[in-house]
């Protein structure tokens, strides 16, 4: 009868985790002179209508990898699209020659170095990956 009540506790748990949503942030460099993004702008930068930051600078932009679950939930919550609605939006935006995508980077680490070293640079993290040389322009409204 434990083994049961094990199992079941374990299994009400890993249900409660799956509905969690993470602390999604938006960061720049902290060099960067933007403050604050609106939800607007954050949707026209990384879906490619603006490729510049409201002040002119332009922004570089980062993605997760293709099967990265931040990378689902961050265009979820940006836009409501699925990753395979996003993929055909920008083979649709890079066959016109409008815009490019941006720059996939291997992982949270990867990208984390690319926005301290790079001071256009523009990224999606979970709060718990940020650390020095970082500004959070952008915080996500937690969802149950």
């Amino acid at each position: 009868m434990d083994l049961l009540r094990l199992l079941y506790l374990t299994l009400i748990l890993l249900a409660w985790q799956g509905n969690v949503h993470a602390d999604l942030i938006v960061v720049v460099n902290q060099n960067n002179p933007v403050e604050a993004l609106s939800s607007r702008q954050l949707t026209d930068i990384y879906m490619g209508r603006f490729n510049s930051y409201p002040n002119g600078h332009t922004a570089n932009t980062t993605d997760h990898p293709q099967d990265s679950q931040i990378k689902v939930e961050f265009y979820s919550r940006l836009v409501g699209k699925s990753i395979a609605q996003i993929n055909a939006y920008w083979a649709r935006l890079l066959f016109t020659g409008k815009a490019e995508p941006p720059t996939t980077k291997l992982s949270g680490p990867e990208i984390v170095t690319f926005v301290q070293n790079n001071k256009n640079a523009i990224a999606y993290l979970d709060d718990a990956t940020v650390i020095g040389n970082l500004k959070v322009v952008y915080r996500f409204e937690n969802i149950e």
